[in-house]
């Protein structure tokens, strides 16, 4: 009967994925369709519980108002880039 080889133990890293269940610490600009208002889809989204995309591209459930927060500068730049080439967008999103 052949000899089985002994292959050295590779050693694989535990790592625990995290979960982001803290406060949120900005506030996301949603990314919406032509025609479409983010307000209502944020709402759609609240009541579903089904998850929204920002501009920036984070996914996200929306559970609380935003108001309060900053806005996240990367939704804040993609924005911007809109507004220059989109004259029908506001100086800031509103919904």
């Amino acid at each position: 009967m052949p000899e089985l080889e002994t292959l050295p133990a590779e050693t694989i890293p535990d790592v625990e994925e995290v979960t982001e269940t803290g406060e949120p610490v900005v506030a996301h600009i949603v990314k919406v369709g032509p025609g479409e208002s983010a307000a209502a889809k944020v709402l759609e989204a609240r009541i579903n519980g089904t998850p929204v995309e920002a501009l920036c591209g984070h996914v996200w459930v929306p559970a609380r108002d935003p108001k309060q927060l900053p806005v996240c500068q990367a939704c804040k730049e993609v924005y911007d880039m809109y507004k220059v080439f989109n004259d029908g967008l506001r100086d800031s999103p509103s919904d």
